[in-house]
């Protein structure tokens, strides 16, 4: 497959800023795989699409308040993302800085609350920063951390306007396990009193966790879908959770996943030999046309960036040019795309 085939055309003032007032009030596309309909609502209608019986799998990471805004001793501005710590207090990281960093240059970020090192690069070639205070790191970056947000989500640099709203609506309701750096955005629709009234409806609730890693902000740059890599990353299933949905698929229930990341982990686990599943570990699965869907009967998403591993993921369940003219008819009708957009379910 082509990467241009990933491409569509997308304005700028498409691209949701901030999330809807309220989180069960952004609009939903539903979108039939047989027949190629195409309906409109709210997501709390999304209650009236589901039923008696389906077994809907949540994604319970909950996202790292691991955006950082700092400066060097000289002045210049450092904004870094934590990656992945590589030992106690060394940690890979995503990096801009107005001023060249040298190796062993100390850092202060969030107004001095936090304290660091620059320590080079990694053999993967990002970033490492050592933190001077590693035992309290993690209540710091509760206390005065921001919203690891995507870049097309815009926000100043040093403005603290939206920092109570950003981290509040980039994690879903359900989020319990922290290890994330972006936010699974399917789930952020959901309510508590709206998943109350799906398990009122017969619908069973389901957890996974995988922790989304930076490769969620990695656009598919190769000239064929198929040479991109995608980077592993760390999940973890409650014991049973196989078996329940074998034995669903087996009573003619539908497995509805919310999000890719969920997705991508249950077809991971579908593709292991049965009463063998390897319960914790990662996966660098990478879904895109053609793909049998073993497990995933039901897809509840968001809107997808252009040239996405996301993107062929949504291609391989309900096909391109379905999901393209669906992505037509949300323009048109003025719909918001992205992490703080609108949701799509597809059935």
């Amino acid at each position: 497959m082509l990467t241009s085939e990933l491409d569509f055309d997308l304005p700028r003032e498409f691209i949701a800023q901030h999330p809807a007032q309220k989180r069960d009030e952004s609009r939903l596309l539903v979108l039939d795989r047989a027949t190629g309909a195409i309906s409109h609502g709210r997501f709390h209608d999304i209650t009236t699409h589901l039923r008696h019986g389906d077994v809907l799998v949540l994604n319970n990471t909950r996202v790292l308040p691991a955006k950082l805004i700092g400066r060097q001793r000289t002045g210049g501005k450092v904004d870094i993302l934590l990656v992945r710590e590589v030992r106690t207090g060394l940690w890979e990281t995503m990096l801009m800085s107005t001023r060249y960093l040298t190796d062993g240059e100390l850092l202060t970020f969030e107004e001095g609350a936090i304290r660091a090192t620059f320590r080079g690069r990694a053999e993967n070639g990002l970033p490492l920063i050592e933190f001077d205070d590693p035992e309290h790191l993690h209540e710091k970056l509760n206390e005065c951390g921001r919203a690891p947000l995507p870049p097309y989500i815009k926000r100043s640099a040093f403005a603290d306007d939206f920092q109570a709203e950003d981290i509040d609506r980039y994690q879903t309701v359900y989020a319990a396990n922290p290890g994330a750096i972006a936010a699974p955005t399917a789930g952020l629709h959901f309510t508590p009193e709206l998943l109350e009234a799906l398990k009122a409806r017969g619908v069973t609730l389901e957890v996974l966790t995988l922790h989304v890693g930076p490769g969620t902000f990695k656009p598919v740059k190769t000239e064929t879908v198929e040479d991109h890599r995608l980077e592993p990353e760390f999940y973890e299933v409650p014991a049973g959770l196989p078996e329940r949905i074998l034995e669903a698929k087996a009573q003619g229930r539908r497995i509805v996943s919310v999000g890719t990341t969920a997705c991508r982990t249950l077809e991971t686990l579908a593709r292991m030999e049965p009463g063998r599943w390897q319960l914790k570990g990662s996966t660098g699965l990478f879904i895109l046309p053609p793909f049998e869907f073993k497990w995933v009967g039901a897809l509840q998403t968001n809107f997808h960036l252009p040239r996405s591993s996301l993107l062929a993921l949504v291609f391989a369940f309900a096909g391109r040019e379905p999901i393209l003219a669906a992505y037509e008819e949300a323009k048109e009708r003025g719909y918001r795309f992205y992490s703080f957009g609108d949701a799509t379910l597809i059935v």
